[in-house]
This record gives C-alpha cells, sequence and structure tokens, in this order.
C-alpha cells in the first residue's frame, strides 16, 4: 500500500475555495492534475495544475482519470464524495490505498440544516439518474424527503409524479445551489405550477401530505398493488411464504415462476441490501413484472423470460428460492444441486401430483411441510357463507 495516494477526492461546495480546509487547499496547491465537471472547475479559477473537464456521462471519465495514475491527481466532487456522491463509483476501480477523499458538508446536510429537519430521521436518495417511483415506498402522510435532481425540469416531473400518485398536497421545499451566493430556497405545493427558473445544482425537500395509496410494511401487502392476470400469490398465502423466506440483508432470491413479481418485489421491500432474481416463461408475464417493479420503485430486480430449470443456468447463486409454478422432479432436482449449502427452498403446490411431489422431497430432504386452507366470507343467498380456495402445500426446507 501506498504511503502516499496519488489521487486525492476533493469535495467542493457552491462557495468555492471558501468553503475548503487547509488540507484540501493543499492538495489542490500541490496536484499535478485535477479533474472535474466543468462547473467544479469554475468554482476555483486560480488553479495552477493542468485541469481536465470530466466528460458525460461519468463513466467516460473514469479511463481518462486512471490513466493519470502515479502523478498528484485530485478530483472535484460535490459536497461529500461518498453521501451520493462520485466517490463510491471511483473507489470501485482503485485499491484501498490509492486514494483519500477530504469532504465538505454534503447536500443532504445544507438541505437539512436549512429547513430545520433532522437528518436522522430524513429519508435521503438520489434521483437526479433515478425514477420518481423510487419513493414509492416512502410516500406516507409526515413522512420527510430530500433528494437530489438532474436539473429544475425534474421538479415539475417530480411534482407531476406526486400529484398523479395522490400526493399533491405535498410541500415541495426547491432548493438550488445551497451553501454559495446563488443559493436560494423557495417553497411551493406539488399540486401548483412550478419556477421555471430553477438554477442548477439542485434538490429538494418533500414534506410528503395527500390521502394516495400507501404501502404497508408488513408482508403481505394488498393483491391490488401488482398489476396481474390472476397468476399472482394471493396476499395470506404471499405473507406466509415470505415469512418462510425469511430474506436477510444482501440475500439473493430466486423467483422462479414470477408471475406478477409479487413475491420477488416483497422481498426487495424488506431490505435495501436484497437483490432478486424473477424467472418467468411468459413473454406477456415477465414484461408486466418489469413494469410493477419500476411503478413500485424496485430497482434491484432481474427478470429472466424463459423457462426453469434451463432459464437458471448461469444465474448468481441464490441465497433462497422461490418455486411457485411449474413444479417437476426435474425442477427440483437442478434447483437442489444449484443450492448453496445454507440456502433456503420454499415451494407451493396447487395440484395433487405436485403435493405429491414436495411429500416425497421431504419425507427425503426434511425441512417443514404445511397445509395452507383458507376460506373468505362471501354472499349465499340472503345470508353469508365461507367459500374455500384451494388448499396449498408449501415445502419449505434449509439445504
Amino acid at each position: 500500500m501506498s504511503e502516499t495516494p496519488w489521487l486525492t477526492i476533493v469535495g467542493l461546495g457552491e462557495d468555492g475555495p471558501d468553503g475548503l480546509s487547509p488540507a484540501s487547499r493543499q492538495a489542490l496547491a500541490e496536484a499535478e492534475i485535477v479533474m472535474g465537471a466543468e462547473r467544479h472547475l469554475s468554482l476555483l479559477p486560480d488553479l495552477t495544475a493542468e485541469t481536465v473537464v470530466w466528460p458525460v456521462p461519468f463513466a467516460d471519465g473514469i479511463p481518462v482519470l486512471l490513466s493519470h495514475r502515479g502523478k498528484r491527481a485530485v478530483m472535484l466532487a460535490s459536497g461529500d464524495p461518498f453521501w451520493f456522491g462520485a466517490g463510491s463509483v471511483m473507489a470501485r476501480h482503485l485499491t484501498r490505498g490509492e486514494w483519500r477523499a477530504l469532504p465538505v458538508p454534503s447536500t443532504m446536510a445544507l438541505a437539512a440544516a436549512a429547513l430545520g429537519w433532522p437528518l436522522e430521521q430524513t429519508y435521503t436518495t438520489g434521483l437526479h439518474a433515478a425514477p420518481c417511483a423510487r419513493l414509492k415506498p416512502r410516500l406516507f402522510n409526515g413522512t420527510r424527503i430530500l433528494a437530489t435532481l438532474r436539473d429544475g425540469a425534474a421538479v415539475a416531473e417530480l411534482a407531476d409524479w406526486l400529484r398523479t400518485e395522490g400526493f399533491g398536497a405535498s410541500t415541495l421545499h426547491i432548493l438550488e445551489a445551497l451553501g454559495g451566493p446563488r443559493q436560494r430556497i423557495r417553497t411551493t405545493q406539488a399540486e401548483a405550477p412550478q419556477p421555471d427558473d430553477i438554477q442548477h445544482p439542485v434538490s429538494i425537500g418533500i414534506a410528503v401530505a395527500g390521502d394516495g395509496a400507501v404501502i404497508p410494511l408488513a408482508s403481505g401487502r394488498p393483491d391490488a398493488l401488482f398489476d396481474n392476470d390472476g397468476q399472482i400469490t394471493k396476499r395470506p398465502v404471499r405473507a406466509l411464504t415470505l415469512s418462510a423466506l425469511a430474506p436477510k440483508p444482501g440475500e439473493h432470491l430466486w423467483d422462479i415462476g414470477g408471475g406478477s413479481g409479487s413475491i420477488g418485489i416483497e422481498w426487495l421491500w424488506s431490505h435495501p441490501a436484497t437483490q432478486a432474481t424473477a424467472v418467468e416463461i411468459d413473454p406477456d408475464r415477465a414484461q408486466r413484472i418489469r413494469a410493477n417493479a419500476a411503478r413500485l420503485g424496485v430497482d434491484r430486480l432481474t427478470v429472466v423470460t424463459g423457462g426453469a430449470p434451463e432459464a437458471l443456468e448461469g444465474l448468481t447463486p441464490p441465497d433462497a428460492v422461490f418455486i411457485g409454478g411449474g413444479i417437476s422432479q426435474q425442477m427440483l432436482e437442478t434447483v437442489w444441486a444449484t443450492l448453496p449449502q445454507g440456502a433456503r427452498l420454499v415451494a407451493n403446490a396447487v395440484t395433487l401430483e405436485a403435493e405429491v411431489l414436495l411429500a416425497n422431497w421431504h419425507s427425503d430432504k426434511g425441512g417443514d411441510l404445511m397445509r395452507i386452507e383458507l376460506a373468505q366470507s362471501k354472499p349465499l343467498g340472503r345470508k353469508r357463507g365461507w367459500k374455500s380456495a384451494y388448499p396449498i402445500v408449501q415445502w419449505s426446507v434449509t439445504k
């Protein structure tokens, strides 16, 4: 490990050199190369080093910066480079001893300070390169959200989306060029017309209010959340299935026979570090899974169109597998052979043939075998009676 990293990642605010620490000033003074966005470089007019404008898209600049490895180089980034910033992206291409970071207050810190919001109680995210739907699980009355945005036009797009979701009563704090001489903060409502003269960089503070649909926190969300053609694990069975799958942070799920994607989407809602792959043989249903995930703010679901077990080849190994349809001896043999030690398998059966298959596998491999029988109250003439659904047999096992 090098004792003196060749790269210094300098956080920069809208106040330019006035907000820099002595260490940042020294790094800039000693640098041979300073690379940053044109806006960042314009905030430091007195640089003596060779300057390189970071290209768009951002990824194109990474090999350019790496080509200067061995020189004294500075990379300019907004605020805190490791808080929704470029530092974490750059660090993936470096070993730990190659860089040091010198942050200034992040956009989120400046926004919270300006609005008087406790940062630890405020949801923070970046929407400059992500859809508004990322906020969908966070839309409930009283919550506060801070988000970075792509540009001024994105404020109107966000306001339109909030109105569409039933949260037009939300208060929007438009935060422009925070921390510098151009700083401006304006407050409006999502249902009102938005300004057309918003300065970059821009972020937004949202005090959520409205009567739109709220996604519950417990597993087994309402079926109506998921567009489907009837091929969906119904809410009570879905709750039991997710309980058996027992998602943990960082784990990867295979959802075989994805249907509407409800199992995979709820798995991903359990923790932001989870991952999921849905395998669906029907192209229309596969597209419906993608649409449901996008509409519900889930961006970590990979959808594979194809039939299992053939479509499972080459996938990232799972920590848990759910088989919701197409159970067969070949399917179970392939999944079991692929399943790492300690991983979990949950399979639901409706037909007698599939039930017998799961009973045999339970006898051989152990685990839990459960029969789920549900009935709902339905009109029966002028009175009411119980209408039973098809029973579900669920096998769950840890390899």
